[in-house]
Order: C-alpha cells, then structure tokens, then sequence
C-alpha cells in the first residue's frame, strides 16, 4: 500500500498503553485502534451503532478516503437520511485489530522506539481479538450499551461475536452476508490467496518493507481471486458477458492475447487498485483469523449455547445469489436462535448481485434495514 500517503493521515486514534492479551496467549505490549465517528452521541449515551467492517474495509465508511480519494464504502447506507441516519444515530467504525489503516497490525511499530514494525512476527489475531478491542473502545468513549451493532460478511461474524460475547452491552445485532463458521470452500479460496502472496519474489519472506516494497502481483490476484467469490455469475454476466477489448490494435501487435475480455480488465483493476492501499501481511493475517472463526465450537459445537439468555434483538439478512455466505448459513444462525429462545428476525434479499449486494444499491435491503433499527429505536425510547 501507499504507506508515505497513510503516513500523514489524521486518523481518530485509541492509545491503550497497557495493550491486550490475546487468544494465542501473546500478549501485545501496546495497542492502538484508529476509527472514525459521524453523528452525535446523546445525552443518555444510548444511540451509539457500532459498525463492523468486513475484510478489506475499514473505517472510512461513510466519507471521502484519505488515501483513494473515493467514497465511502458504506455512504449509500450511513448518513443523514439513510438507513443508519447520522442525524438520529452516533455511528462508530474502527479499523480491525490486524488492520493497516491505523489500528495496530503489521505495519505497526513492535516496540516504543517506533523503529521495527511486527512484519511477520505479529501474533495470529482471532475475530474475538478484533471484538475485545472494539469493546474496549467502546468503553474509552465512555459507552456501556451499544444501541446496534451491524455489519456484513467478516463484520457480520464481528456482529454475531458481539452478541455473544457481550450480550448485556448490545440492544440490537444486525449480521448481513455472513455465517458463524467458514465453510471448506471459503477457506480454500483464502489460501488460494495466501499462497498467491508467498509465491510473489517482492514478499521476501514477509519482510518487503524493508526496502519499502511491496509483493504487488501476488496480492493483486489475491484480490482478483476473493473479488470473484463476492459476485454471482448473474451480475457479472450482465456487467460483462463475453465482450472483449482490443489492447494492442493501436500499437500494431498483433497476438494470441491481443483481445481482453472486459471481466478480466475489470478483474486487474481490482487487483492493481488493492495493492495501493492494503498490506499483505494484514491480508495474511485477517484472512487467517476469518478461516479459524467458529462460534459453535467455543460452545460445544452447539450454537445456540452462543446466544443463551441473549436479551439482545437480532435481524439477519441474506442475499439469495450469495454463494459465499449462502442464505442456508444465515439460517443455521436463525435456527440456533430460535433455539435459545432470542428475539429474532430473518429476511432473505431477493438479489442476483452476489455477496457484495450489501454494499450497493438494494432498495429492499435498505429498507430492512432502516425499518428494524426504527423498531429497535422504539422499543429503546429513542426519541
């Protein structure tokens, strides 16, 4: 990524001198969660939505990025008027623990003297890393009880972490496009990923920042391989189908690869735009924290154990052309509520936009969406 241009960037930043122990028993001297706030906290404290962000995000959600100079990447959902209404709601969004724009990760220094970043040496983080880290921030906002927790895919496993873990501090959970565990395939396209980046001769065995390079190509396909699992054949169908571009007519060559199909310049977009603002270590860690993510087996393998006792109001959502986070996942999370007797809805999106249907514009998600927090609101006593 541009680590010259993160440099300069005026994050909203978390210092926790005292750091955090972690799940793998390591613990991190000291800790730093970068985040971003839209909205105004009210008087009783109790309009705060926290929203999690999924495996590429972070926490420009609902403005310009400083580093792409592009819109946030939930602002069709967060703002004044919008589904998370930022003139009724205080909205939080913090760079995950692992992350690279700001919270500690990687890239970030090992010890005081600022010198030496984790580079590989930075401990596997599981999701519950990245929750507990969250909470504590929540907390140095002087927070007790989130009015909503929401957030798709990685988030949504975030958000079903939350109302496990913390159920008394969340009055609402909205996990969209996610499930409680990864399945075989999910974890086979990580490392199809991971050993994308490993195979790249710029990786230098993790230590690339160095010579503040970065492993380019193998983390640009490692992108053009995920990107491919967050769409449906449907979608890119139609954005694309079989048409082709010519990219060496102009310069008189002529080739068995003079003609590009428009998904594939489309594919290599995505990949060459990644590496301008994501580092590969955090993708090797995030991903591999995705992958070991199973909520049932903290309980038994039973996931209702999960939510036991939860006071918390859930709605689930789905997409019905995701075939990453199939509907089917989503309803093992509503069964397993049921069965602890929480207070639950579910709704499957009728979309053939894949996995990445959350992040655009779905009219009947959004109005899901803005209608449970309405009701939640109510049921709160939010004015």
């Amino acid at each position: 990524m541009n680590h010259s241009a993160l440099s300069v960037v005026d994050h909203q930043r978390a210092l926790f001198a005292d750091g955090m122990m972690l799940e793998c028993g390591v613990a991190l001297p000291r800790m730093e969660i970068a985040y971003r706030t839209y909205g105004t906290l009210n008087a009783d404290r109790a309009n705060a939505i926290l929203i999690c962000h999924a495996l590429t995000g972070d926490q420009y959600v609902a403005e310009r990025h400083p580093v792409t100079g592009r819109g946030g990447w939930w602002d069709m959902v967060v703002g004044p008027g919008l589904p998370i209404d930022t003139n009724r709601y205080f909205v939080i969004c913090s760079n995950v623990l692992g992350g690279c724009m700001g919270s500690t990760g990687p890239r970030s220094p090992r010890d005081a003297d600022g010198v030496q970043p984790w580079g590989t040496d930075f401990p596997p983080i599981t999701i519950r890393d990245m929750v507990r880290a969250q909470k504590r921030l929540i907390e140095r906002l002087g927070i007790d009880r989130l009015f909503a927790v929401v957030g798709g895919s990685m988030g949504g496993m975030q958000v079903l972490d939350w109302a496990s873990a913390y159920p008394e501090s969340v009055f609402a959970a909205v996990p969209i496009a996610t499930a409680p565990y990864h399945s075989a395939q999910n974890i086979a396209f990580n490392e199809v990923g991971r050993q994308a980046i490993f195979a790249d001769q710029d990786y230098k065995a993790g230590r690339y920042w160095e010579d503040d390079s970065i492993p380019a190509r193998g983390l640009a396909v490692a992108r053009m391989v995920a990107h491919i699992t967050y769409l449906s054949e449907e979608a890119l169908t139609r954005k694309f189908g079989r048409r082709q571009r010519s990219t060496d007519a102009a310069a008189g060559i002529s080739s068995p690869f003079s003609d590009m199909f428009e998904v594939e310049s489309y594919l290599r977009y995505q990949g060459s735009s990644f590496v301008n603002r994501f580092d590969a270590n955090s993708y090797l860690t995030i991903t591999r924290a995705c992958d070991y993510f199973d909520l049932a087996a903290e309980h038994g393998d039973n996931l209702s154990a999960a939510f036991a006792g939860s006071p918390t109001r859930f709605c689930l959502i789905s997409f019905s052309s995701d075939w990453l986070y199939p509907t089917a996942e989503s309803r093992v999370v509503a069964r397993a509520l049921n069965a602890a007797a929480a207070n639950v809805s579910f709704v499957e999106i009728a979309s053939d936009k894949g996995h990445d249907a959350f992040l655009l514009d779905e009219p009947d998600f959004h109005r899901t969406l803005a209608g449970f927090l309405a009701g939640c609101a109510e049921h709160a006593g939010l004015a």
